[in-house]
């Protein structure tokens, strides 16, 4: 998906039909995102945070809490998924943390998964039943 950054403009949540001024593949995820009861929040851990790609789509459903007169974004169950290189997860689990706290988020649970550098490096881990048992639990 094409999926510019956020502009930091203030002028979203003024169409409901299309939140953002922007027109890109946001527009496919914002009706699904208002919808959603759970948002999976799930990356490849890059230079010890989610990706890019991630940031880019996170930053963008600003302009939905800026459609709220209190800037609030929908309450949602949240989880957190990531592979890496490494195990340093800290720096995205802080900022996954603190959705909690600032927008409401419920979290239902993490998968940090690492040592994955390969395709085929996840195979036989328990990180893979944890995910499974994870997406199960949600109804």
């Amino acid at each position: 998906m094409k999926i510019n950054g956020c502009l930091g403009c203030w002028n979203g949540g003024k169409d409901a039909a299309h939140p953002c001024v922007q027109r890109d593949d946001m527009e496919k995820i914002y009706p699904l995102y208002k919808e959603a009861d759970v948002v999976v929040l799930a990356s490849p851990l890059y230079y010890w945070f989610i990706s890019g790609f991630l940031k880019n789509t996170f930053d963008r459903l600003f302009a939905i809490a800026e459609a709220d007169s209190n800037y609030e974004n929908p309450k949602k169950l949240t989880a957190l998924i990531m592979a890496a290189e490494g195990d340093e997860f800290q720096e995205s689990e802080f900022w996954y943390d603190h959705l909690e706290r600032h927008i409401g988020w419920k979290s239902i649970g993490k998968v940090l998964c690492g040592y994955v550098a390969q395709p085929g490096d996840a195979n036989g881990k328990p990180e893979l039943v944890e995910a499974y048992n994870l997406g199960k639990s949600i109804k």
